[in-house]
């Protein structure tokens, strides 16, 4: 859907950096009218990524929308492609408890490895986050930063000062304790460097408190919340 596979893998050549080095993740947004059919689309997209003999490390259902039957041919293919080795793990984006619980009737992988949603101070998903982490699903925070819509917010600027870090600093290492694998974003190089330099602070609880009072549930969301039910 985002249109970049090809470019992402002609990244990853050029860089130098050895594949085993890079983890790579790509969806699939829609199923293509059969199980067969869906896993060569999937395939299709390894190959644009990683070439004939390569592999993507994690694989997605981009979303939970479309039929039931449309979502088990396409979790089905993945497994396929799991099963092949052209991916290390599958997973689900924006999936609820309910979508997650009906993969218990074919699954051969259940749970997922991975969801994938978004998350941050202001919209936590508090559920769906007990849920995965429950059932051992790694959760995975897209927007993280909010989309730097929150960067005059008082409270992570306050939480801010006083680390001696930025906004979006605070943000990920919010991710981090909450045990969400953070998905920043950014084409500047020094915003990408600074948002892996979170290493060296720790929020303290009443720094987690104060951000845990920020969820506004699904209102608090930018692109989707999702349905449990």
């Amino acid at each position: 859907m985002y249109g970049n596979e090809k470019e992402v893998g002609e990244a990853v050549q050029r860089s130098g950096l050895k594949r085993s080095d890079v983890f790579i993740t790509t969806k699939i947004w829609s199923a293509a009218g059969s199980v067969d059919k869906t896993y060569q689309e999937a395939l299709d997209s390894v190959h644009k990524i990683d070439g004939e003999d390569g592999y993507v490390d994690l694989f997605l259902i981009h979303q939970a929308r479309g039929s039931a039957g449309s979502l088990k041919e396409m979790y089905l293919a993945l497994e396929k492609l799991l099963e092949t080795g052209k991916t290390r793990s599958i997973g689900v984006s924006n999936w609820g408890i309910g979508h997650i619980e009906k993969l218990k009737s074919f699954a051969k992988v259940y749970p997922p490895h991975v969801n994938q949603i978004e998350l941050h101070p202001f919209c936590q998903q508090r559920e769906i986050v007990d849920f995965c982490h429950k059932n051992g699903i790694i959760v995975e925070a897209y927007s993280p930063l909010v989309r730097n819509k929150k960067a005059g917010d008082p409270t992570l600027n306050e939480i801010g000062k006083r680390h001696g870090k930025s906004v979006a600093q605070v943000l990920i290492r919010y991710c981090l304790q909450k045990n969400w694998v953070p998905l920043p974003k950014s084409d500047t190089p020094s915003r990408i460097l600074e948002n892996a330099d979170v290493y060296d602070f720790e929020l303290m609880k009443d720094d987690m408190d104060k951000l845990d009072g920020l969820d506004e549930g699904s209102n608090g969301a930018l692109v989707q919340a999702v349905k449990n039910t």
